[in-house]
């Protein structure tokens, strides 16, 4: 019994070529993210932090595709790892900072046994991943700098992106690949799969 566990669960060179690939994919989106993200910041009041998430996003997708322990956090490294060796404006910060993501996600994912692909579950390690970006923010100094209303709307603000895009988005866009059968090349179709894409 505890044979077949392992087997179904380790994770198998096709996982592991399969989390790759996601990761250059959105390690080239993070890349250019970064212009994106200094755009929004001209509104002020904190508001590029509504599109932070897309930086954890790699680590969500990873895992619902795959569903194994460690692709989130393998995922979020290698993507963040494809950033910084694409000329990232946030230099080696970036790969530290999807360190801290990826180990975010996977702690939210672990807790539910990795059992669990639901948009709620998701979500919350959309949550798991902002609360590693912060700590490192933290680190870093930058919630010093904040008067408490300003400190309110980061935080704020910060998880709403990391609901929206690292869990909703996330998660319709795996449905949406179930959909086309995309993911059969790394798992076959379950029952559950088929009821969770007519709800």
């Amino acid at each position: 019994m505890s044979t077949v566990f392992k087997q179904s669960k380790g994770l198998k060179l096709t996982d592991i070529l399969v989390t790759v690939v996601i990761a250059v994919v959105f390690g080239l989106i993070y890349r250019i993210w970064g212009p994106v993200y200094d755009l929004v910041k001209v509104f002020g009041l904190q508001a590029e932090q509504l599109t932070y998430g897309m930086w954890f996003i790699a680590s969500t997708v990873a895992f619902l595709i795959i569903r194994k322990p460690g692709v989130a956090l393998l995922a979020e490294v290698a993507a963040a790892s494809g950033e910084l060796i694409t000329g990232s404006q946030y230099g080696v910060e970036a790969l530290t900072y999807g360190i801290m993501q990826g180990i975010g996600a996977e702690i939210i994912f672990a807790l539910f046994a990795y059992r669990s692909y639901s948009l709620a579950v998701t979500c919350l390690a959309g949550i798991g991943a902002g609360i590693g970006s912060l700590g490192m923010d933290w680190y870093k100094g930058y919630l010093l700098e904040l008067q408490g209303w300003n400190l309110t709307l980061y935080f704020v603000f910060r998880f709403i992106g990391c609901i929206v895009i690292t869990g909703g988005f996330a998660y319709y866009l795996v449905k949406a690949l179930e959909a086309t059968g995309v993911t059969r090349i790394v798992r076959p179709v379950s029952e559950a799969d088929r009821r969770s894409l007519n709800d």
